[in-house]
């Protein structure tokens, strides 16, 4: 039996946070890199809106061509 590619192997890298129209960075004060912003793809809940790092990714991402 032949062995056949995994072709969803490396789908994720493409669609992360930082790349989605959703993911809006959060603000720093200093001129160090940040990579956490806040995802607005559904409502916040009482905490506020989801918290995620530029390199997660979820199957709700939306390609946002001003950013990549």
């Amino acid at each position: 039996m032949a062995t056949m590619e995994d072709n969803w192997k490396h789908r994720s890298q493409e669609m992360r946070c930082k790349t989605c129209m959703y993911f809006v960075i959060k603000e720093v004060e200093n001129d160090k890199p940040n990579h956490l912003g806040r995802c607005r793809r559904h409502a916040p809940t009482l905490s506020g809106w989801v918290a995620v790092f530029g390199t997660d990714w979820c199957g709700d991402h939306k390609l946002d061509e001003n950013k990549i």
